[in-house]
């Protein structure tokens, strides 16, 4: 059952925060990456490269947690988020990545593009926020 987003909660996400996706590896251990976030106002969403460590993982297993806090107050305004990854789309990724790129360094497009490795965007529906 999926969770809803409050604004505060959306709004934390719209920041430019460093979040921490928890994919599972195939033994059953967790592996984490730091990544930038963004927010459709009801899932995460998160823009990664084709045939990375975390998008093998969640091809194989869509679990996954994301932890977002703000520096400036990382006890108050922090989210944890579990849910499922519910779509991985290479449609609007390479936009997306220059969308993230503005937001988190304002530099627009994102420079290290590698055209040989596609983006996506994986899309979290969260299941449970804390």
């Amino acid at each position: 059952m999926a969770a809803t987003l409050t604004d505060e909660q959306v709004q934390l996400l719209k920041e430019p925060h460093i979040a921490q996706l928890v994919t599972v590896m195939g033994d059953g251990s967790p592996q984490i990456s730091p990544v930038w976030i963004d927010t459709d106002g009801e899932n995460v969403l998160v823009n990664s490269e084709d045939g990375r460590v975390k998008t093998a993982n969640i091809r194989r297993d869509p679990r996954v947690a994301v932890g977002v806090y703000d520096a400036a107050n990382p006890y108050t305004r922090v989210l944890n988020i579990r849910g499922q990854v519910v779509g991985i789309s290479p449609e609007g990724a390479r936009e997306h990545i220059d969308d993230l790129s503005e937001k988190y360094n304002g530099v627009r497009p994102y420079p290290n593009h590698n055209p040989e490795r596609p983006r996506l965007i994986l899309t979290i529906r969260p299941d449970s926020i804390y």
